[in-house]
């Protein structure tokens, strides 16, 4: 992924802040999704999200690695995909920097604890989803596409990486 395409990316997560992180839980062959709040003000590739150093998204992402991030704005009709690699990091230069009062809150027992923990997510590709229009004028382009018998435009769709 180049330069460009990372920060068009991060165009889109930074308004978004929040994924549905998917893992698969082995345990039941079943996909997990779970809300959570990226920590960073730059993007080079890599997602940051705390986590509690224990509990299911750790189990498993220590059996299988491979994550998806899905960030959506209905309002907006912005949408964003994400694949990649996630892994558990507990470097205290990088808990010490993310952390912030948003962050505290999760973890009253502080920054020093054992118990928090940096998910660390390395993107190998990405697709975006982004509607150049009100929900108006979408309405209109969905109405007028049923009475033609064609798709409408709903914007534009981009893969990176």
């Amino acid at each position: 992924m180049d330069k460009k395409e990372a920060d068009k990316i991060w165009e889109l997560a930074k308004e978004l802040k929040v994924a549905m992180v998917v893992t698969e839980d082995n345990s039941t062959n079943t996909l997990r999704s779970r809300p959570m709040h990226i920590v960073q003000d730059e993007f080079d590739g890599t997602f940051w999200f705390y986590t509690k150093a224990s509990g299911d998204k750790v189990d498993e992402i220590k059996d299988d690695s491979r994550v998806n991030l899905a960030f959506a704005c209905r309002e907006d009709g912005d949408y964003l995909s994400v694949s990649g690699t996630a892994r558990i990091n507990r470097r205290q230069d990088l808990i010490d920097k993310y952390w912030n009062p948003f962050v505290a809150a999760w973890f009253p027992e502080g920054k020093d604890s054992p118990k928090c923990t940096l998910m660390e997510i390395k993107v190998t590709q990405a697709e975006s989803w982004e509607s150049k229009s009100n929900k108006m004028v979408q309405l209109y382009k969905i109405a007028k596409a049923n009475i033609k018998d064609e798709l409408p435009d709903m914007g534009e769709n981009t893969k990176y990486g």
